[in-house]
């Protein structure tokens, strides 16, 4: 039996990818054609995030055909869709914001947790939860580098994912700060590209961003 990872683990991994591919997914069965896609430009991650009713199959279809992928669950925002994530297979979650049940949950389970932040009352919030690695969103729309710089200043222990408006342009830019663990993003895998089938595209997508990642 393969032993579960330490959230520690799984974030070191994130931290190993430094990008993370944020999907909504309208259709299960196209989650292996995806899952494939990613893998051929180079990626073996993703969070698949709970605004599709397609999610949780979704997420299962990829860990039970393509275990080499690192699969997380995104835009968990109660206990229950926590439960139904790592039930299909996901191995981080992912918030939106801040949600003290959803930590408390991750916690008994040894699952990494990675609450939305994006002001120093929610980055102390979590961290009397334990938690020190953070997503930060929505990035761009809520001051971008200059206010990820500001907040994260008092809290050197924390590193942070930046996700909301990532794209190629600025993607670099955001790898740059020691204080950014990864950066989630959903250029690469638009929903319309999925939809229409596009997974040459998305391929291709993938590939150019992990030469910026390298």
């Amino acid at each position: 039996m393969v032993e579960k990872p330490t959230p520690s683990d799984m974030t070191a991994e994130l931290g190993r990818f430094k990008l993370i591919p944020v999907v909504v997914i309208p259709d299960a069965e196209q989650a292996l054609p995806l899952a494939e896609a990613l893998l051929e430009g180079g990626l073996a991650c993703a969070e698949i995030t709970f605004r599709t009713e397609a999610a949780e199959e979704a997420i299962r279809k990829i860990e039970d055909n393509v275990p080499e992928m690192l699969l997380g669950a995104g835009t968990v925002i109660t206990r229950e869709q926590a439960e139904r994530a790592l039930g299909a297979g996901a191995r981080f979650i992912v918030s939106p914001g801040f949600s003290p049940e959803v930590a408390d949950y991750c916690r008994v389970n040894g699952t990494a947790y990675y609450p939305g932040v994006c002001t120093p009352s929610e980055v102390q919030m979590a961290m009397q939860r334990g938690l020190t690695a953070l997503k930060f969103f929505p990035a761009e729309a809520a001051g971008g580098i200059k206010l990820l710089k500001a907040i994260a200043a008092p809290f050197p222990q924390v590193r942070f994912i930046p996700t909301g408006g990532i794209s190629a342009d600025n993607l670099p830019d955001y790898l740059a700060l020691p204080q950014v663990l990864a950066c989630g993003g959903s250029w690469m895998v638009k929903k319309q590209l999925i939809e229409a089938g596009r997974f040459e595209e998305i391929t291709h997508r993938v590939t150019e961003a992990m030469r910026l990642v390298q």
